[in-house]
């Protein structure tokens, strides 16, 4: 299997060394480097269908990078779109679901598949959409989140609330609804919307609870408040 390795304390690169005759696949414009041993090619991972799904539930390429060592080992250096942290982690005997961009690549016994969420979670959360991302085989896949990363382990009876915008993956054993983080009145329908309304004007966001047994992987950074705050204007001089 190839063998993925963080490397950097800052802004890291995922250092993959193969064998000759294995291969990866990842985001495109991920690889940085690589030795003249491999070839890169593009392809519609899972076929046309499969490249428009992957699209629509993660924002990510239509094309991905296929990188394979077919004339002797080799290792290349691949680097996520936003700057941030990098974690490897183990699919197998647990499978994960992804938060949208935080793919980076993974080994080709494993395969990111799209499955639908509930028309709540698909409304009311960013995690994709109607569509997700879900992990299915065994092997490795890397993921990024901007700034830091730190896994949370999620136990019965110890519920973990995470900012959505926080989260990256999470083990698909776990259960998790999403809610608002302000408190309004009533129940039901207008309960919800009046807490979505008060979350919009107190810059409050939406929150995903997690219950289960399993692991969540979080950022320290919110992506879209960043880029956000960058586009009025409050990133530049003066």
């Amino acid at each position: 299997m190839p063998e993925f390795t963080v490397t950097g304390d800052v802004d890291p690169f995922l250092h993959v060394s193969l064998r000759q005759g294995e291969k990866i696949y990842c985001e495109s414009d991920a690889m940085v480097m690589m030795e003249s041993t491999l070839d890169l090619k593009g392809k519609m991972t899972g076929g046309v269908m499969g490249s428009i799904m992957r699209r629509m539930a993660n924002g990510e390429s239509f094309f991905q990078q296929h990188i394979s060592a077919v004339r002797g080992a080799g290792d290349c250096l691949l680097s996520p779109t936003l700057p941030g942290a990098v974690q490897i982690v183990d699919v197998g005997a647990r499978q994960y679901l992804l938060n949208d961009g935080t793919f980076v690549a993974a080994s080709d016994g494993v395969e990111m598949k799209t499955r639908t969420q509930s028309i709540s979670n698909a409304l009311f959360a960013q995690s994709g959409g109607f569509f997700i991302m879900e992990t299915t085989g065994q092997g490795q896949i890397a993921v990024s989140g901007f700034g830091s990363m730190f896994k949370l382990d999620v136990s019965p009876g110890k519920d973990v609330v995470i900012d959505n915008s926080h989260v990256v993956c999470w083990d698909k054993s776990l259960s998790y609804e999403v809610s608002v983080t302000t408190s309004g009145g009533g129940g039901g329908l207008g309960g919800m919307i009046g807490n979505l309304v008060n979350s919009v004007t107190s810059g409050e966001g939406v929150v995903l609870r997690f219950t289960g047994s399993g692991s969540v992987h979080v950022c320290s950074r919110n992506r879209d408040a960043f880029l956000a705050w960058v586009a009025k204007g409050k990133g530049g001089a003066g």
